[in-house]
């Protein structure tokens, strides 16, 4: 299995950051009051420049994707190499839920629908959930389910953070949290590929939670049930 791991760039938290300066006028820049009316010229809009920035990360990914098969035949020769699912998050999108249509923004999280609201295989299994650990820990693909209509049939979209990217790897004349060692103990027998130090101790596996501790809370409150535990074998970091 090949996990792709990337979305929109600073596409689409530009887009969140100009549309959210926007909602705060007006209202005393209360951050947990701002909004966009949907059926207005400003919530239109925001949802155009959403979903285009939604639209370049499944473009992005397809490439990625495209690059990755590319190198798996050239190296094992002609193999199939099909995609389980490729899915936005950090995303706006109106459903119904009790009845009533509502916008739904998942911030961190994923939908997981159950089956009887998807279509063709997904029929039968319910919505692919992906969640990812970190570079030196498991990541798993779950199913959504009925009982997850509690949360709007809303999961988790990774371990979460313990630490910040900056508390991790410091910054500028102050050191992180987590040393070269640290990293290297965390990633033995991973083969790590980084395009700079300073990028993979930010997402080292100790600025994470416990993804199997995350994962037994999550299938435990019937939120999504698990399919698979993938172990990393490498890693590539952009």
């Amino acid at each position: 299995v090949v996990m792709i791991h990337s979305g929109s760039r600073g596409f689409g938290h530009q887009v969140g950051g100009e549309y959210m300066r926007g909602a705060k006028k007006g209202r005393g820049g209360e951050r947990s009051l701002s909004c966009l009316q949907a059926d207005s010229r400003a919530g239109r809009d925001y949802v155009g420049a959403m979903n285009a920035a939604a639209n370049f990360a499944f473009a992005n990914r397809q490439i990625m994707a495209g690059l990755v098969r590319r190198n798996f035949r050239h190296f094992f020769g002609e193999m199939e190499m099909p995609s389980v699912y490729d899915v936005p998050h950090n995303m706006a999108k109106l459903e119904e839920h009790g009845g009533e249509r509502l916008w739904v923004h998942r911030k961190g999280a994923t939908r997981a629908f159950p089956p009887a609201r998807m279509s063709g295989p997904f029929a039968e299994t319910g919505q692919p959930v992906l969640i990812p650990g970190s570079m030196g820990t498991a990541s798993y693909l779950l199913a959504g389910t009925d009982s997850g209509e509690e949360s709007l049939f809303s999961v988790n979209h990774g371990a979460g953070r313990v630490l910040s990217r900056t508390a991790a790897a410091g910054r500028k004349g102050r050191r992180g949290a987590i040393t070269r060692g640290d990293l290297e103990h965390a990633m033995r027998g991973i083969e790590l590929v980084a395009a700079s130090t300073r990028g993979a101790l930010e997402e080292a596996p100790q600025a994470y939670k416990d993804i199997d501790a995350v994962i037994e809370v999550v299938a435990g409150a019937g939120l999504a049930r698990v399919v698979a535990r993938m172990r990393p074998m490498a890693v590539l970091k952009g």
